[in-house]
């Protein structure tokens, strides 16, 4: 039985192809973390905006239990990445990572 199929998630952000990383170092020898386009949206609505994740989930057409799973892994994804020297890679959830 194949996984139930995903929900359209209504995305605003347009920084796909882009990346965050340490200045100095070339991306080619950065390890690479990639932020799909629903976690930055969701980092975006309700950190940046201020939105309740109840809120969120309403913009977006999801539930708020998505928006705080969604956003746990966004955190801890852009946690990782400053911390740790990596580079964050903005990218489209149907793209190959």
């Amino acid at each position: 039985m194949s996984p139930r199929p995903k929900k359209i998630r209504h995305c605003q952000c347009k920084f796909c192809g882009r990346a965050f990383k340490p200045t100095g170092t070339p991306l080619a020898e950065l390890e690479q973390v990639h932020l799909y386009q629903d976690e930055l949206e969701a980092l975006r609505l309700c950190d940046s905006e201020g939105l309740t994740q109840e809120e969120a989930g309403q913009r977006m057409g999801v539930s708020r239990g998505t928006i705080q799973r969604i956003i746990t892994l966004a955190r801890k994804k852009t946690a990782t990445a400053l911390t740790e020297g990596q580079a964050l890679i903005f990218v489209n959830e149907d793209e190959p990572a």
